[in-house]
């Protein structure tokens, strides 16, 4: 898709066009399913997140001030989204949850253990530019203005992040 083709669905969402901004839905949907689920690692809640995430952006399309960060902005509505769904989720513990940890527990930990699980062992301002640098490859500059830091904070982080990894890994 070229990107002009996108900044006009952007403008039409923006004036209030729901078909626009319903196509521009249909362009991410797979991207910001595979982003709720790195944050999230649950299939219904990551669907949830997606689906939360698309109706705060149809809310707030009029705050977007450029067409071109469209996906950028989309991004961190989906992050602050799945960190506030994972902070409801946190008291609870599901059944199926506590079944798959007896399950992984009569594993051997060292075969189960993934790259998955250590980045979520990190803390979570190393887990976001990982997962935005490596899962979905974005620039510094990308990560830098969706987490709203400067880049030499996602420089230092991912730099911490791989150190954490190679000692939990």
């Amino acid at each position: 898709m070229k990107e002009d083709s996108i900044e006009r669905w952007v403008k039409k969402a923006i004036r209030g066009n729901v078909d626009a901004y319903g196509q521009l839905v249909e362009l991410y949907k797979t991207y910001l399913y595979k982003m709720a689920w790195l944050y999230v690692r649950n299939e219904d809640l990551a669907l949830d997140v997606v689906q939360e995430s698309i109706l705060k952006g149809f809310r707030q399309i009029k705050t977007l001030k450029k067409e071109k960060y469209f996906k950028t902005w989309m991004t961190r509505i989906l992050i602050n989204t799945a960190k506030d769904m994972m902070e409801q989720q946190r008291p609870v513990l599901q059944l199926e949850q506590v079944s798959e940890a007896a399950a992984e527990s009569r594993n051997n930990v060292e075969e189960k253990m993934d790259l998955c699980d250590a980045i979520h062992r990190l803390p979570e301002q190393y887990q976001s530019v990982v997962i935005l640098k490596y899962f979905n490859d974005m620039k510094l500059s990308e990560i830098a203005e969706i987490l709203q830091i400067p880049e030499g904070s996602v420089s230092a982080y991912l730099f911490r992040a791989k150190q954490e990894l190679r000692s939990i890994l």
